[in-house]
């Protein structure tokens, strides 16, 4: 799950960013010290998770949290109490006092984890993905996909008709695709399995395209592709 940090205090951030660390289905995407920035990054980026302060300068927590996508969720981080009451009126998943015991933080990403494993079953997990592009959001058909390319701070999604660049790291992308049907084959290339039209020890042939297979992904990448001989 890509979550957020927002809180004003950097001791605050470095506690939360540690925690985060600790946990293997959390990937950190931000960190923002205002909520300004924060629903900037939430505009720009797939968020799952947000990690909110509530009082903070400017706009506050309780402000930002009421504008965010539905399909974002919520934990509180505060050192007021009083907020409670508020905090869960607006759905939030959870709030936590500080200091945050990490056991505390643990039990309230489990319950993130749990809602959505709840509303997005493997068993009917869509067959398309919507990339950011400009102003909208692009639906791309997963099975479309030849490969993807680190491109700098964007990826290129290579198509058969087009290729469409977007703002993100091609580590958070693989975690979106299916795993059994994509190959991650070198540090800067994902490949769709189905879209490979031949292959040897040293590239993959996708959509014409020779692709190279690095050394560290060697060993895997040819184990994978050998189950299908």
């Amino acid at each position: 799950m890509n979550c957020l940090i927002v809180d004003d205090e950097p001791i605050a951030q470095d506690i939360l960013k540690e925690f985060v660390s600790k946990v293997n289905f959390l990937n950190l995407t931000g960190v923002c010290s205002n909520a300004h920035d924060a629903f900037s990054e939430i505009q720009k980026n797939q968020i799952d998770l947000v990690f909110l302060d509530i009082n903070m300068p400017g706009i506050d927590g309780i402000a930002l949290a009421k504008i965010l996508p539905k399909d974002v969720q919520v934990i509180f981080t505060t050192a007021y109490r009083e907020f409670a009451v508020e905090g869960f009126n607006l759905e939030a998943t959870d709030y936590l006092l500080k200091p945050i015991p990490f056991e505390r933080f643990l039990q309230a990403v489990n319950k993130v984890r749990e809602s959505k494993s709840i509303s997005n079953p493997i068993n009917e997990r869509p067959d398309f993905i919507f990339v950011r592009q400009d102003r909208k959001m692009e639906k791309i058909g997963i099975q479309e996909i030849l490969f993807v390319e680190s491109y700098a701070d964007y990826i290129k999604i290579h198509l058969p008709d087009r290729v469409s660049i977007v703002r993100e790291s091609i580590s958070n992308f693989e975690k979106k695709l299916p795993e059994k049907q994509f190959i991650r084959f070198h540090r800067s290339y994902i490949g769709n399995i189905s879209r490979i039209d031949s292959y040897t020890n040293e590239y993959l042939e996708i959509g014409g395209k020779a692709l190279t297979i690095s050394r560290s992904f060697k060993k895997e990448v040819l184990e994978k592709l050998a189950e299908f001989e």
